[in-house]
C-alpha cells in the first residue's frame, strides 16, 4: 500500500523496553542512552544516497505498549518494510514479536513481498543474561512460517553491533540495488523505492535515464513508431517476388 511514490517507510514493531528506540538513534546519530523512556511514535525522514540511486526513508518508531490500536493499524498498512525488535534476555518480548509477526499476517495480504528484518537486541549481555537463542528464533521464522522476504540478525544498540549492518540489510532484501552492484536498470516491486521509476526495467526503446531534481534516476519511456503502409506493402511485394524466384530455379538465398 503506497502512500508516497517518493518514499519507503520502515516501520519497527516489538515489545516495550527491548531497545527500538535505541537502535534507530544508534543508527542515524550513533547516540546511546541507558535511560529508558516510552515511546509513543516516533517519526525520522532521512535521505541515503545508494550510488546509482538516492532513496527517501521514513523511519516509523512505534510504541511497545498496545495502547494505541488505530495507531498501530495504520502503521503495518502503510509500511513498505518492517523491523521486529525483541531482547535477548526476555523470552516474553519475543513472544510479543510472534504477535506482531501475526498482527501483519492479518492485515497485509503482500506480507510474502514485504523485506522484514527480525532483530535480537542487547547481544552484550549474551553471557549472563540470554532467554532467547537465536537458533528458536530461526526455525520460527524460516521453518514455521511460510517462505518470507526476511532475514534474522542479533545486535547490540549499546556496543554498536551489527546495528548498520540491519538497516543495509533492507537494501538488498528490497532489491533496490543489483546483487553486483552494477549501474543496470534497476530491479524493484515498487516505484516508492526511487523517483518516478518504472515497475519494469528498462528496455532497448527506453529514452537515456536524466537526473531528476532529487537525485533519482528517471526514466521516460518511448513508444516504437508505426510502420508505414507503404513499407508494409513495399515488404509484401518482396517477399512475392522472392518466393517466384524459388519457384523459377534461382540460386539466390536473401535474408530480410
Amino acid at each position: 500500500m503506497m502512500c508516497d511514490q517518493e518514499r519507503i517507510r520502515l516501520v519497527i514493531l516489538g515489545g516495550a523496553g527491548v531497545g527500538k528506540s535505541c537502535i534507530v538513534k544508534r543508527f542515524l546519530f550513533n547516540q546511546y542512552s541507558d535511560k529508558y523512556k516510552s515511546t509513543v511514535e516516533d517519526l525520522y525522514n532521512r535521505e541515503f544516497d545508494l550510488g546509482p540511486v538516492t532513496i527517501k526513508v521514513d523511519i516509523l518508531d512505534t510504541c511497545g505498549d498496545i495502547q494505541f490500536p488505530a495507531m498501530r493499524r495504520l502503521s503495518i498498512a502503510t509500511a513498505h518494510a518492517f523491523l521486529f525488535v525483541y531482547s535477548i534476555t526476555s523470552s516474553e518480548s519475543y513472544e510479543q514479536v510472534k504477535c506482531c509477526m501475526e498482527e501483519v499476517r492479518e492485515q497485509r495480504p503482500d506480507y510474502q513481498d514485504i523485506p522484514i528484518v527480525v532483530a535480537g537486541n542487547k547481544l552484550d549481555m549474551a553471557m549472563y543474561r540470554r532467554e532467547v537463542r537465536v537458533e528458536d528464533v530461526s526455525e520460527w521464522l524460516f521453518c514455521s512460517l511460510p517462505k518470507l522476504r526476511a532475514k534474522l540478525m542479533e545486535c547490540s544498540a549499546k556496543d554498536s553491533y551489527n546495528v548498520r549492518d540491519i538497516f543495509k540489510c533492507f537494501v538488498t532484501l528490497a532489491r533496490i540495488l543489483p546483487p553486483s552492484g552494477e549501474e543496470t536498470p534497476l530491479k524493484r516491486r515498487s516505484s516508492a523505492y526511487v523517483r518516478g521509476g518504472s515497475r519494469r526495467a528498462a528496455s532497448p526503446q527506453t529514452q537515456p535515464a536524466e537526473p531528476s531534481t532529487s537525485g533519482a534516476m528517471h526514466v521516460e519511456p518511448t513508444r516504437a513508431k508505426p510502420r508505414s503502409r507503404s513499407l508494409i506493402r513495399r515488404s509484401s511485394r518482396k517477399a512475392k517476388q522472392q518466393i517466384r524466384d524459388a519457384h523459377n530455379g534461382s540460386d539466390d538465398c536473401t535474408v530480410s
